[in-house]
């Protein structure tokens, strides 16, 4: 019994040294990795235990040598630019890896009306999928591709909740027509033209379910898309379900925005002083005692939450994906706030043995949204500074706001209202609903497997409605007696799209064909009313249904010989209710071609070379996108309230007859593109340049024509041509890919000189200097750019000022360009254009173990801004009127001096060049937090880090170069939780 006894405890001090020295001892693996086409040892491979933390880098020679706890079944070995490889350990312990280049040139990318191998391509294509998206609280798409591709410039409309941007794909190539790119959206070309109640008409996509967005820049690349896509496209995929396991995701991000500066204008002491200075004793009596800066009671700090659920896996034979978002977000300017609900649905079945794929996309949205009254924007910059905010209660007459009041106490007419009061007594609200969905077939036939159908069938259907009012007891309706309305408006955008493709290959070549029809259908209808609360109310109502159709056959076709020699071909005939049928049809054919020179033999031996690629193409787009569907047709528009003709004692709304042109037609832009894209050392570094030629012909553009020619002295028509060229160069790095390291960087620049090359009407004789536009605030209808031959678009059109020998301007004194001895309109000048004609984006992320970091830059160079702030406030005569009251002035007025308004003056035209850190996020990454496949990560982003610049203004970067009221844009600090399950 004692023996039994030692025994079993023996046995148990046995059994505790067997589990403990399992536990400890370690088992050493070595081996070599190779490059399995050179058979070169691979310097920096990464080799890791699977489910241990331990790892090894392989030496110049490819060696490693890894030692992993004792249980250990695999290992993983990878290396940047080559798949990685799972290992199952055996007995030995050797393990020697031959690995392979990465199948990245092999990933097909989305173009229209199918996919291609990324090494394929030929058109000027670029794509960011969403590991590479700009980072923070991003609203709506284009943001999440700002500054990263090259040619492609990005301008935000301003930092209001939803603002929409401004895009660029290689310049603009209308001056009247839309300059817009095309969207699909998961196959779907949708309507650009946004809708009432919405600030941005892409605001309704939810960034969180995007899962990569492609730009087709030159027109062998779009051209497939014809009538719409003369300014490129932008073709958005949005994530779908996957099989396997169930996943789910939740993020939530927490957001708070503040302004970066504010107007440059007087406080009250300074105006005070200023008075004095001046000895100007009547503004004095005027003035009050206060100090108000008005900017701090117009903008708040802003909140945004903005929470994302999705739901994704394979349920029975149904791959799927769900998802459901809500986002609220206040502006920093008070009054201003946005709600979003979205969902997404997302289903992607086969059947008949993978022979039939079926993708089914539905997203819906809801935005309701408050707008504030901008307008108290600039009046906080010109509002009396030594004025109180209030003066009582809301009780008190006009709401207890303070204004300037006229002997009879009501407000003087041509005084500015109380900013404040434009916030707080105004309301305008919208109830926005959009619904896109679409069903494509995709069918590989059984007794043909090199042919494909394809039908999608989709819609974009939307509807806006709104209100706004004024309180009538504010100082801004003291007049009218309040004000009421509403707006209705609804819009159905219908797709139908089929096409057959033949893929065959032969020996070493491939030969791809495709040829299909399309259908577009665009239907809008609106109502509206508005009324003055004054005991007589008026009221207006208008209904406005209006329709266009978009059909067209189109045909592509690849080959491929030895997979070095590309060529591409495409053909597209598109016809348009815009246009009579006499012009109604236009033809878009495009073709390009490459040569992969790394394929060939005297390039074998450079070692370095991963990829080496020369692209040449040329094309046609079409525009007919020009904000009216009747163009052709002779049009007559109800009168206002002011035109009105009286029959005895009735009086009648008038028709008034608009100017048409019977004739207008197709605008087409003609562009060609030689190209080279480039990698070394297995694709650790890459990148591409562009060299582009845009020429567009039969601008549409509405221009002036004699008096007495027609009804009205300006009609849209089709006048002149205009030349965009540029180079475009970007360069991405994997500078450094260490075990627990990793540093990539990215960079491109683009270059663009636009310019008009032709605006004769034909049979009209027109000797003015070109079209004005750019409309200004400091008098009636004044224009401060034009469009004229030889001269880039919106270039500034004014006045060059003289300097004295300090360096100030003299105010009044310009130079006399044509030596007449008299200063008038004949010696206004073509200065400088608004859009920059260099930019460039440069991003960087890096990676610590479970730490990750990056930024974001982008940079505009001799982009020009009319400062408009000053010229309305920068001079003396700003702040008194002779009717009673005064106002705020601009500081400037104290280094100009002037007395009297410039307004055309070339000083306050600026040189805006900026530089911008859009982006700078930290994060850390819990992986297999409570069980495997459970990840969790928290993240810290600011945006609108910071901005380097010399121009005086807010900020340099304005969409159309004219800084007038501008929304600020906020900087904003996010906390971000992501959880995978």
């Amino acid at each position: 019994m004692k023996l039994n006894m030692n025994f079993k405890n023996l046995s148990l001090i046995f059994s505790m040294l067997f589990v403990f020295s399992t536990a400890f001892a370690q088992r050493t693996v070595k081996g070599r990795v190779i490059d399995a086409k050179t058979k070169e040892g691979l310097l920096s491979a990464t080799v890791m235990g699977v489910g241990t933390k331990v790892g090894a880098t392989a030496d110049f020679d490819g060696n490693y040598s890894l030692e992993v706890p004792a249980g250990t079944t695999q290992i993983k070995i990878s290396y940047i630019g080559y798949e990685p490889v799972l290992i199952t350990l055996g007995v030995s312990n050797t393990v020697d890896v031959a690995l392979s280049e990465s199948k990245a040139m092999e990933e097909v990318v989305v173009v229209g009306y199918g996919t291609q191998k990324r090494k394929d391509l030929t058109g000027a294509i670029t794509s960011i999928t969403s590991e590479n998206f700009q980072k923070g609280p991003l609203t709506t798409p284009e943001q999440l591709i700002s500054g990263k591709v090259a040619g492609v410039n990005i301008t935000s409309n301003g930092g209001a909740p939803g603002a929409g941007s401004r895009i660029r794909i290689r310049g603009g190539s209308s001056l009247n027509a839309s300059n817009d790119p095309l969207f699909v959206i998961d196959g779907v070309p949708v309507d650009n033209g946004g809708i009432a109640g919405a600030a941005n008409p892409f605001s309704f996509i939810n960034p969180n379910d995007i899962e990569s967005i492609t730009v087709l820049k030159d027109a062998s690349a779009a051209a497939i898309y014809g009538s719409r896509a003369a300014n490129g496209v932008i073709m958005i995929v949005t994530k779908t379900g996957q099989s396997g396991r169930l996943k789910i995701n939740f993020n939530t991000q927490l957001s708070a925005a503040t302004r970066t500066a504010t107007i440059g204008n007087l406080s009250g002491a300074e105006f005070r002083t200023m008075l004095k200075n001046r000895k100007d004793t009547t503004a004095l009596k005027l003035a009050g005692n206060a100090d108000t800066n008005w900017s701090d009671y117009i903008y708040q700090t802003a909140l945004t939450a903005d929470n994302n659920l999705s739901v994704s896996g394979k349920a029975g034979f149904l791959p799927f994906r769900v998802s459901a978002g809500y986002m609220n977000q206040q502006g920093i300017l008070i009054g201003s706030k946005l709600d979003r609900i979205s969902t997404s649905v997302n289903l992607t079945p086969t059947f008949f043995d993978s022979h039939l794929k079926v993708n089914v996309n539905y997203k819906f949205v809801n935005l309701k949204q408050q707008f504030a009254d901008e307008g108290a924007i600039g009046g906080a910059a010109g509002f009396d500074p030594t004025q109180v905010v209030r003066t009582g209660t809301d009780a008190d007459k006009y709401l207890g706001y303070y204004e300037w009041l006229q002997n009879d106490k009501t407000p003087a007419t041509l005084a500015g209202r109380n900013p404040v009061s434009l916030l707080y007594a105004k309301t305008n609200e919208s109830n926005v609903y959009r619904n896109i969905g679409n069903v494509q077939l995709d069918y590989k036939f059984h007794f043909l497997p090199a042919l494909r159908a394809n039908l999608n069938v989709g819609f974009d259907q939307s509807s806006g409605k709104g209100m706004k009012s004024n309180n009538p007891l504010a100082g801004f309706s003291a007049r009218n007696g309040g004000y009421y309305g509403e707006y209705d408006q609804k819009k159905l955008n219908k797709t139908l799209e089929t096409y057959l493709n033949y893929t065959k290959e032969i020996g070493n070549n491939t030969l791809s064909i495709l040829g299909g029809y399309a259908y577009q259908d665009f239907t809008r209808s609106a109502r509206g009313f508005n009324s003055d609360l004054k005991p007589l109310v008026t009221i207006k109502n208008a209904l406005d249904s209006t329709q266009n159709t978009l059909v067209s056959v189109y045909g592509r076709a690849n080959l491929n010989i030895g997979d070095k020699y590309l060529i591409t071909a495409t053909i597209r005939r598109d016809g348009s209710s815009r246009f009579s049928p006499a012009n109604r049809w236009g033809t878009f054919p495009s073709v390009a071609a490459a040569w992969k020179l790394n394929n060939e033999k005297m390039f074998k031996s450079i070692t370095s070379l991963s990829d080496l690629k020369v692209r040449v193409g040329w094309g046609i787009t079409g525009q007919q996108d020009i904000g009216s569907d009747y163009p052709y047709l002779a049009r007559y528009t109800p009168g206002q309230i002011t035109a009105q003709y009286q029959l005895g004692d009735k009086f009648y709304y008038t028709l008034r007859p608009e100017g048409y042109d019977a004739n207008i037609k197709w605008e087409s832009t003609t562009t060609t593109n030689f190209a080279l894209d480039y990698g070394f050392f297995k694709s650790r570094v890459y990148g591409s340049i562009d060299f582009y030629n845009k020429d567009t012909k039969d601008l549409l553009s509405t221009v002036n024509i004699p008096i007495g020619s027609n009804f009205t002295n300006r009609i849209l028509t089709n006048v002149g041509s205009m030349n965009n060229k540029g180079v475009e160069f970007s360069i991405n790095t994997v500078a450094v890919d260490r075990k627990d390291f990793t540093l990539t960087l990215g960079a491109n620049i683009t270059f663009n000189k636009n310019e008009i090359t032709n605006l004769s009407l034909p049979g009209v004789t027109d000797k003015s200097p070109g079209i004005a536009v750019g409309g200004i605030s400091g008098g009636v209808g004044n224009n401060i750019q034009i469009q004229s031959v030889g001269y880039s678009r919106n270039t500034f059109f004014v006045y060059q000022q003289v300097y004295n020998a300090a360096g100030k301007p003299i105010e009044g004194v310009y130079v006399d360009r044509n030596a007449d001895g008299k200063i008038n309109s004949d010696d206004l000048y073509r200065y400088k254009p608004s859009d920059a004609p260099l930019f460039l984006g440069f991003n960087v992320s890096t990676t610590y173990k479970q730490f990750s970091a990056g930024c974001a830059l982008r940079a505009n160079f001799n982009n020009y801004v009319y400062n408009n702030i000053h010229s309305g406030y920068g001079f003396y005569g700003a702040y008194y009127n002779p009717a009673g009251f005064i106002g705020n002035v601009s500081a400037n007025v104290l280094e100009t001096n002037f007395e009297k308004t410039q307004p055309f003056s070339d000083y306050y035209v600026e040189n805006a060049s900026f530089m911008k850190m859009d982006n700078l996020f930290f994060a850390y990454s819990f992986a297999n937090l409570f069980y495997p496949k459970n990840n969790l990560r928290l993240s810290v982003n600011v945006n609108n880090v910071f901005t380097v610049t010399k121009y005086s203004g807010l900020d340099p970067e304005i969409a159309g170069g004219i800084d007038n009221n501008i929304y600020p844009r906020p900087r904003t600090y996010t906390v971000g939780v992501s959880m995978d399950f």
